[in-house]
């Protein structure tokens, strides 16, 4: 489950469905150290996989007066599932932020 917000982005016009809440799946997936299809190994590439499902959802829910609360997605890759998710593991440690 993905509970969604929008969320405006610095440098960015407009707001995007973001993750304020996540269970049972994968906040953020932790690609580093796999290799890409040229055999480089990846060294930064961490997957914001519950905001990339808020942000779909967010574009078949609508911003408006849609009358589309819920989105029911299937199919989503083994993976991905997780006993246990937060979706503050998609903050960026204070000592990483550009912002503070």
């Amino acid at each position: 489950m993905v509970i969604t917000d929008n969320f405006g982005r610095p440098w960015r016009q407009g707001v995007c469905g973001t993750a304020i809440g996540a269970s049972g799946i994968v906040a953020l997936l932790d690609r580093r150290g796999e290799k890409d299809r040229f055999g480089r190994e990846l060294q930064v590439t961490q997957v914001a996989i519950a905001d990339g499902i808020a942000a779909a959802a967010t574009l078949l829910m609508g911003e408006g007066a849609e009358g589309h609360p819920v989105v029911l997605a299937r199919g989503l890759p083994r993976a991905w599932k997780r006993d246990s998710a937060r979706a503050a593991d998609l903050l960026r440690p204070l000592s990483e932020d550009l912002f503070r």
